[in-house]
């Protein structure tokens, strides 16, 4: 069975740190394309960051420096390091595989990345207090 599970969020104060998982199932998420998203209530749905298979690394300006994504093969699961956290990262955050290599449950991982990149789903909740 196809799964996708984020989880690792919090309550934390300005400055602090959290680091959030993407666990897979029923698929390998080191060979995909990995992208995390977030969602701030009143807000539209931004990408943070990405990681390809080859373990390349891509963020948004403003948590560069501050957040950094890693892959966990032996747990299948891939990282999201929110370190000098602000209130400005509050948001609910996803995971998205893409780009996954073809096989007999590839639809269903693909339906699974669309609608994560649109922030729809589980997500994990990040709360930063000033």
């Amino acid at each position: 069975e196809v799964q996708l599970v984020e989880s690792g969020g919090g309550s934390v104060q300005a400055g602090g740190s959290l680091r959030l998982s993407c666990t897979a199932s029923g698929f390998t998420v080191a060979n995909c394309v990995v992208r995390w998203f977030r969602q701030a209530p009143g807000n539209e749905c931004e990408w943070v960051s990405r990681i390809s298979s080859d373990g390349t690394t891509s963020y948004r300006y403003s948590v560069q420096g501050r957040f950094t994504v890693s892959q966990d093969s032996a747990k299948n699961t891939v990282h999201l390091q929110m370190n000098n956290l602000k209130p400005e990262d509050t948001a609910l955050y996803y995971c998205a595989p893409e780009f996954c290599p073809r096989g007999p449950s590839i639809s269903l991982i693909q339906a699974l990345g669309q609608m994560r990149a649109n922030c729809r789903g589980q997500g994990t909740q990040v709360t930063v207090s000033s």
